[in-house]
């Protein structure tokens, strides 16, 4: 299964965590502090991580956007035993791919954990159907292996990246709002906070756009949403 990092100051939460990390096999790091844990996630060699949003040393939020800046795009499933929404949804801002409130059911957290993994290999759901890869001009997005490149170079996406990459790629000139992205790539529906699907476009677009200020795939329809080129734009 791979290595899952660990990121829990409250040690009863921290051992119970590793415990059914193990269980789903991975070999597990855990860490109490925030610094030590970015710093050893910035190594890079690691295949899933769960992030406390309240940490000593350095925050979850602070964790999750450092490495997503850093295109350290392995999948995060965020804790937080924050209760408003709209601390949620900053950690969705920040490139968390899923969240989890405290307290949790140990059986939603295996779940939430199996489905991050599916969605980040090849193969996964819930849009990596296979098929012909999906080529416009010098990109190109190969949805056997959930890979894609520019100019023949592998960009490093996050899973939530990926999707709303590819879900815009599979229907190009079509125009999705922003509820409608959040709905289909995130299953939230988070009324009032589409700055969400705004981050995830920005960090899009800074990976795969040669001028992020001037997009050339992935498209604004102002006042509605986003949209991917047409193929004979």
């Amino acid at each position: 299964m791979g290595t899952a990092i660990i990121v829990e100051d409250e040690r009863d939460i921290r051992e119970l965590l590793t415990l059914h990390m193990q269980s789903l096999g991975f070999e597990t790091e855990a860490f109490a502090n925030g610094l030590e844990a970015y710093e050893r996630a910035l190594e890079g060699n690691f295949d899933f991580m769960l992030l406390d949003l309240n940490l000593p040393g350095k925050n979850g939020l602070e964790i999750c956007k450092d490495l997503r800046s850093k295109n350290i795009g392995h999948p995060i499933l965020m804790l937080t035993a924050r209760g408003e929404e709209s601390d949620l949804v900053r950690g969705l801002e920040t490139g968390a791919d899923d969240y989890l409130s405290k307290p949790f059911r140990i059986n939603e957290l295996i779940a939430r954990t199996k489905a991050l993994l599916r969605r980040s290999k090849p193969g996964g759901e819930p849009f990596s159907s296979g098929g012909a890869p999906l080529v416009y001009g010098k990109l190109e997005i190969d949805r056997e292996k959930r890979k894609v490149s520019l100019e023949g170079a592998r960009i490093e996406l996050t899973p939530k990246e990926y999707e709303l990459l590819l879900l815009l790629a599979s229907h190009p000139g079509v125009t999705f709002d922003r509820n409608e992205l959040l709905d289909r790539v995130w299953s939230y529906d988070f009324d009032g906070y589409e700055h969400t699907v705004n981050s995830h476009i920005n960090r899009l677009r800074s990976k795969i756009e040669k001028d992020p200020a001037s997009p050339a795939y992935v498209l604004t329809t102002w006042g509605v949403g986003y949209r991917f080129r047409e193929k004979d734009a």
